[in-house]
């Protein structure tokens, strides 16, 4: 592990290269961005920013399609913890060919930007109940991580490779932007106060997407541009990971992107026993598993996914197995 001029962890070059073929990036991206990363501390002022802007834009759709969002060490593996630090996701992510919840894969991502000489923290979010299936006026504490950073013209942007079905692309922090999605989908950015807070003057930049633009905008989350340090994700993550309270721990869930002639084009998620693919607006059921031989299966097939036996021992007599 190599720390970059910039502050925080960073992945080296040998690292860097391993992962470019994990995620499957073009050969040509690949070298350009290892070469300006060799002969530059710093991005900015090696690049204007709309070249930055494709690089990272690149990185994080070919990071969403064959990096699984997933919570399987919750429920398959024999201690049930999630470590945050870079050496460990790296080894769980890229020699292992795994996936992560929000915390584990962005911070896996920050590592990455880092060592390739992008400026970036990362900052805490809240999430909307209503992504969950609750009321959406409600908020959660602090319980999921953003990245954000910042190209040569100062503009910043907020990336998040950890929220299953979230942003594909960066998001720049401004109002009255409308962003495509997938499909009709739309997403924008604003910067008002939750229904939640005592104090009506307080502002946080609130993540939106709808169907399309006959549909109304849906709170996601919200998040503050205040930097979060790796004491605070450790309390955030000691609770979603541990917390019987915390969905995390009731729930086997995936989801992961489908890229197809280098654009995103739709997704396959695993809640609980069944599979199912969504493209534009039609959603396919792929599977019901009835077992965990079944769901096992799934985790292969639809995200490139074989636990090894001891991590398959581990959901023995959880409230998640699967017993038929």
């Amino acid at each position: 592990m190599a720390s970059s001029s910039l502050d925080g962890p960073a992945y080296t070059e040998s690292q860097l290269k391993r992962y470019f073929e994990r995620i499957a990036l073009p050969a040509s991206v690949q070298d350009r961005l290892l070469s300006l990363s060799r002969y530059h501390d710093d991005l900015s002022s090696s690049l204007p920013p709309d070249e930055q802007l494709a690089f990272l834009t690149t990185l994080q759709q070919h990071q969403l399609a064959h990096v699984p969002f997933e919570n399987l060490s919750l429920h398959y593996s024999p201690h049930r913890t999630l470590s945050l630090d870079v050496s460990n996701l790296y080894e769980k992510i890229v020699e292992r060919r795994r996936g992560g919840y929000c915390m584990e894969n962005n911070c896996f991502f920050a590592a990455v930007l880092r060592g390739l000489k992008f400026s970036v923290y990362s900052g805490g979010a809240r999430v909307n109940d209503s992504a969950h299936g609750g009321a959406e006026n409600g908020y959660s504490g602090w319980s999921h991580m953003v990245n954000i950073i910042t190209l040569s013209d100062g503009k910043k942007y907020m990336v998040d490779v950890g929220f299953g079905a979230g942003p594909t692309r960066p998001l720049p922090l401004g109002v009255g932007d409308i962003w495509p999605g997938i499909g009709q989908r739309q997403m924008r950015l604003v910067y008002e106060n939750i229904s939640p807070n005592t104090d009506p003057r307080q502002r946080l930049w609130i993540y939106q997407s709808r169907k399309s633009d006959l549909d109304e905008w849906m709170d996601t989350y919200c998040f503050t541009e205040l930097e979060f340090l790796p004491p605070d994700y450790e309390i955030m993550n000691f609770f979603t990971s541990q917390s019987p309270k915390c969905w995390f721990t009731q729930r086997v869930v995936m989801a992961k992107f489908e890229m197809e002639d280098k654009e995103l084009v739709g997704m396959v998620t695993l809640n609980g026993a069944e599979v199912k693919r969504h493209r534009a607006e039609q959603t396919e059921t792929l599977k019901s598993c009835k077992s965990e031989e079944e769901r096992l299966t799934a985790f292969r097939t639809w995200f490139g996914i074989e636990l090894e036996e001891n991590d398959v021992q581990g959901i023995k007599g959880l409230v998640t197995e699967l017993k038929g």
